[in-house]
């Protein structure tokens, strides 16, 4: 019998199946008394999940990253749907396919790497080239590259995302790049390639979603320069010649600075034609991945509107009945 995923999950529901626990906490309510919230998830999505008056002992009894077996209620709170827990217990994951449990893209990877080679590869900076070389013959990074997430929670937080990011700006670049003369396309298509690849070293995704030691105390920005400086210093073993300085400093100002605003974690502001377009293209991508999987994956069906995205701070509207803007609540417009 098929499992009930996160997705299936509807207001009323009573329900006894298996999930992630992607993150736990113990909290206390307003009298002081404890109760467990834990992220519940699967492939399909995620779920918040409260179990009332629940003890240290049970707090303890299962990590985050464990597979769990749960049994509570779905409710709607708030316009927010959620869990109220009466059983949780750690699973077996010996009997537990963990394919089940984690996000993957929806398009075909193989096909999405060999568009971002295509990318690389038809720069004409011999210097770029080379250095994109360098980065495409280490195995171990296209593995990587290719499975990991763009993020925890946020855009593209699926296995698979960061490629489908990075190829999808790609494919921005192109077409934008025309109505700005000046900018240079291989410092464009080579600073998108590497905007986010410290995430790399910085995300954990074997079986949840989570930072490394490394990637909580650096993060994916500075494991990005470290990174582009260990595969510049390889450069010159395939094209006889060093990637000359100012290239290097451009290229590397492009990933310190794709967050765009101090802010955001940017340790600088973007200072070059290359760096905004860089910015503007990478937030472009990955605020409407994160609007229309909003849309896509929302569970609350009945309304007109998506639970709140906490990162955006708003909801999206997905249409009154029938698609009529004016079909619900229409006495206020007399």
């Amino acid at each position: 019998m098929s499992r009930l995923t996160v997705e299936q999950l509807r207001d009323g529901e009573g329900f006894d199946e298996v999930y992630l626990a992607a993150e736990k906490q113990l909290r206390t309510n307003k009298n002081g008394t404890p109760y467990l919230q834990v992220e519940l998830r699967d492939r399909t999505g995620s779920i918040v999940a409260r179990m009332w008056n629940a003890s240290d002992q049970l707090f303890r009894s299962f990590a985050s990253g464990d597979f769990v077996q749960c049994e509570g209620k779905v409710q709607l709170f708030n316009g927010t749907l959620q869990v109220i827990l009466d059983r949780i217990e750690r699973a077996d994951a010996n009997k537990i396919d963990t394919r089940e449990f984690l996000p993957r893209s929806e398009q075909d990877v193989p096909k999405l790497y060999e568009k971002l080679k295509g990318y690389l590869f038809k720069m004409a900076s011999p210097h770029l080239r080379a250095l994109a070389e360098c980065y495409l013959m280490d195995d171990a990074f296209v593995r990587a590259f290719c499975s990991a997430p763009a993020g925890m929670k946020l855009h593209h937080a699926y296995l698979g995302g960061l490629l489908e990011h990075t190829a999808a700006m790609m494919d921005m670049a192109e077409r934008v790049l025309p109505y700005y003369p000046g900018t240079d396309r291989d410092l464009v298509l080579m600073g998108l390639f590497l905007h986010d690849s410290g995430k790399v070293r910085e995300l954990a995704y074997a079986s949840a979603f989570g930072y490394t030691d490394e990637g909580q105390l650096l993060g994916h920005i500075p494991i990005g320069i470290e990174m582009l400086n260990d595969k510049a210093a390889q450069v010159p073993e395939l094209l006889g010649e060093p990637v000359p300085r100012e290239l290097m400093v451009r290229l590397k100002h492009i990933v310190l600075s794709h967050h765009g605003e101090l802010e955001q974690g940017s340790p600088k502001v973007p200072m070059t034609p290359e760096a905004m377009l860089v910015h503007c293209i990478d937030t472009m991508d990955s605020r409407m991945n994160m609007v229309l999987r909003d849309l896509k994956d929302d569970r609350n069906n009945p309304t007109a509107w998506t639970q709140f995205n906490t990162n955006m701070k708003r909801r999206w509207y997905k249409g009154g009945a029938n698609g009529d803007l004016f079909a619900a609540g229409a006495e206020n417009y007399d």
